[in-house]
C-alpha cells in the first residue's frame, strides 16, 4: 500500500500499487478532492501539481506533456491526475485554476 496525500485538506489515502488516482472519487467518499472530467486526458479538469513522489506516478508521456503546456502548465512537477497510477508515496495538490 501506498500513500497519496492531497493538499491543502491533508487528506490521506492508502491505495495499493498501481491504482489509478481516480480511485480517491471512491475511497473519500464524496469529500472535496481533484476534479475529475473525463477521465482520459482530454479535458483538463484534474491537473495536480506534484509535491513530492513525482516518480511513484509513472511516466508522463509526450500527449499528457503537450497538453499539459497548452493549458499553461508547463513544468515537470504538473500532471494529469486521471493518468497517474501510484507506485510510492506521493504529496499533491489540485494545481491553481482548479
Amino acid at each position: 500500500m501506498h500513500k497519496l496525500t492531497l493538499l491543502p485538506q491533508n487528506l490521506e489515502v492508502l491505495l495499493p500499487t498501481n491504482s489509478p488516482l481516480t480511485e480517491l472519487e471512491f475511497e473519500l467518499h464524496g469529500q472535496e478532492s481533484i476534479p475529475f472530467g473525463c477521465r482520459s486526458g482530454a479535458c483538463g479538469a484534474c491537473v495536480i501539481e506534484v509535491l513530492s513522489g513525482t516518480d511513484a506516478l509513472g511516466t508522463r508521456h509526450e500527449p499528457e506533456a503537450t497538453f499539459l503546456q497548452k493549458l499553461g502548465f508547463a513544468g515537470e512537477q504538473f500532471r494529469l491526475a486521471c493518468q497517474c497510477r501510484l507506485a510510492g508515496d506521493v504529496t499533491v495538490s489540485a494545481a491553481a485554476g482548479n
